[in-house]
């Protein structure tokens, strides 16, 4: 019988890695679990997931790894319930944001004999300036031509780890290993930040003089910039992340604050000159990046084969031989 992986949140992140899963015929039975029926049910129709399950403790019962792809808000109180109810050697996966957080989380809940890592996919350059969320944005290869962070606990055993890279690889991305701190610091720059930026642009916007006309004429340079805030996660989600991680968020803030006051300067002095090389730099800046990023020339330097029809019967035999060992040890 193929064992069960659960994917709990079923957004844009948890269907695609089902349908990745489901796509390469890794050998393995997913159960779904998401607070929204619908969206569950969406995800089942859409053939992310073999069968979904309601009730959140029964989900993960028979499951060898639990992958929660939810905002960052509902980590804890998910770990919280479901943490009784993890079998032993069973690993659980998130996709959250402050892995030093959600690491501490997990040490914290995590009955002995469970195992957790982190990742984060980062998503197709093809697919980058899409407007769907949710299910609707959910694709098979989303997470192809492109890297997943892995950020593994101090004493993870090397079967986990093993395992954990060869998931990632059947996604279709690169796995790309760094320590909780490196990752937060990356992660604040690029992923929290411009939503930060996003919310500090409607502040100003939103409801101020003028605004009765300018919402009229608002148009597509101010909905790219808002999308960072509106496609990803929650309020509720962007606040606790942000504070977690609030070291890196206030140098990373600071270092933005310090550009725009540059910006600001040129633009009052009528200083052309530093004016029109700061904004060419950043235009060409930003193709370079679009244009490496679609190119992703460094897959071809890290990618590797994953044999996908044994994937599930390694897994159980990994994590069951994991089990086994833990219990030797403590007897």
């Amino acid at each position: 019988m193929p064992v069960q992986i659960t994917i709990i949140g079923l957004g844009q992140i948890g269907a695609s890695i089902g349908l990745a899963l489901k796509g390469r015929g890794a050998g393995v039975t997913i159960v779904g679990h998401d607070k929204d029926p619908r969206a569950a049910k969406a995800a089942q129709d859409a053939g992310a997931v073999d069968t979904w399950k309601y009730n959140l403790p029964d989900s993960v019962r028979d499951a060898r790894i639990v992958v929660l792809a939810l905002p960052f808000a509902e980590v804890r109180g998910t770990l919280e319930v479901i943490a009784p109810d993890l079998q032993e050697g069973t690993l659980v996966l998130d996709t959250a944001l402050a892995k030093g957080t959600v690491a501490g989380w997990t040490r914290e809940l995590l009955p002995s004999g469970r195992f957790y890592v982190g990742l984060f996919p980062a998503i197709h350059p093809d697919h980058l300036h899409g407007i769907d969320y949710g299910i609707a944005a959910a694709r098979a290869d989303l997470f192809e031509k492109s890297v997943t962070v892995i950020t593994a606990p101090a004493g993870t055993p090397e079967n986990i780890f093993t395992l954990v890279m060869d998931f990632t690889s059947l996604l279709g991305s690169l796995p790309l290993v760094m320590d909780t701190a490196e990752a937060d610091g990356l992660l604040g720059k690029v992923q929290v930040l411009p939503q930060l930026a996003a919310a500090a642009l409607l502040d100003a916007t939103l409801d101020q003089p003028g605004w009765l006309d300018a919402k009229k004429l608002a148009a597509r340079p101010y909905a790219a910039m808002t999308s960072a805030f509106a496609y990803h996660d929650d309020a509720v989600s962007l606040r606790e992340a942000a504070l977690e991680n609030r070291e890196n968020m206030v140098r990373l803030l600071n270092s933005y604050i310090t550009s725009l006051i540059r910006l600001r300067d040129e633009l009052e002095d009528g200083d052309r000159e530093a004016l029109g090389k700061r904004l060419e730099n950043a235009w060409n800046g930003r193709i370079r990046w679009f244009e490496e990023r679609s190119e992703a020339e460094w897959l071809h330097k890290g990618a590797q084969k994953i044999d996908t029809p044994s994937f599930g019967e390694r897994l159980n035999q990994m994590l069951f031989g994991s089990a086994l060992s833990d219990r030797t040890k403590r007897k």
